[in-house]
């Protein structure tokens, strides 16, 4: 029952903090230049051969906070729809798989370092690695049918 002062009820105070980031994620968009996994993995288009890779704000919501990142090495090899490293939330461990298969050039140390970027900045200072690509399979996702697909 609400407490009544003066004859009106009593209201809790204005939400003076920010939203957790987990729910700031939820309200991004996914950017329209990159594509999507259906593992929930973005790719950025490459540029001279090497594209950049992350996890999408969809599958940082649904891991939680980020709390461990284990990245493909450089010099790796990693195969289109293969593990290549991992994930770890405050809720569970997810395997990270590469959208595309080439040889890992740059992993994200800042990642490592920081692991909640993965939460925080997902398309940006949260991207996880960068691989020489061969060849981009043709079955990734727009965003809009990204969306569509989470959507479902």
């Amino acid at each position: 029952m609400a407490k009544v002062t003066s004859g009106t009820p009593h209201t809790a105070p204005p939400r003076r903090f920010p939203l957790p980031a987990y729910r700031r994620i939820q309200l991004m968009s996914n950017p329209q230049q990159l594509r999507y996994s259906k593992e929930h993995e973005w790719l950025s288009a490459t540029e001279d051969g090497v594209a950049t890779v992350g996890i999408t704000a969809f599958a940082a919501t649904a891991l939680g906070d980020v709390v461990f990142a284990q990245l493909p090495a450089v010099g790796d090899t990693v195969t289109a729809g293969e593990s290549c490293g991992e994930l770890e939330s405050t809720k569970s461990v997810s395997d990270l798989y590469s959208p595309v298969s080439g040889e890992v050039v740059e992993a994200n140390q800042d990642v490592v370092d920081d692991p909640s970027l993965v939460n925080s900045d997902p398309f940006e200072g949260g991207w996880l690695f960068k691989v020489r690509v061969g060849e981009t399979p043709d079955d990734l996702l727009t965003a809009d049918e990204y969306e569509a697909f989470t959507a479902s």
